[in-house]
């Protein structure tokens, strides 16, 4: 068993010639290589939508926070509103 095992190992592969049909993807491959990069375009552009609704509302929220606290000056309030009430 071990001398046919060495015999196949080191026999050569028989040459294959190039072919047009053997080298080239075709449409099945122009049309995965496209759904591939439309579906990373679409990804993109939710991650990016997203990432900027996030950045508006921490500038909302940081903007209600300061008028919130120029609120609590004018008023005179000094406590904290996160502090809890006794």
């Amino acid at each position: 068993m071990l001398p046919v095992m060495i015999a196949l190992a080191t026999t050569p592969s028989p040459a294959v010639t190039p072919n047009d049909e053997i080298v080239t993807p075709g449409p099945l491959g122009f049309a995965a290589v496209a759904f591939i990069g439309i579906a990373v375009f679409l990804l993109v552009w939710d991650m990016l939508r997203r990432i900027r609704r996030g950045r508006y509302r921490e500038e909302v929220n940081a903007e209600l926070d300061a008028e919130e606290a120029r609120a609590r000056e004018a008023r005179g309030d000094d406590a904290d509103p996160t502090a809890p009430r006794t």
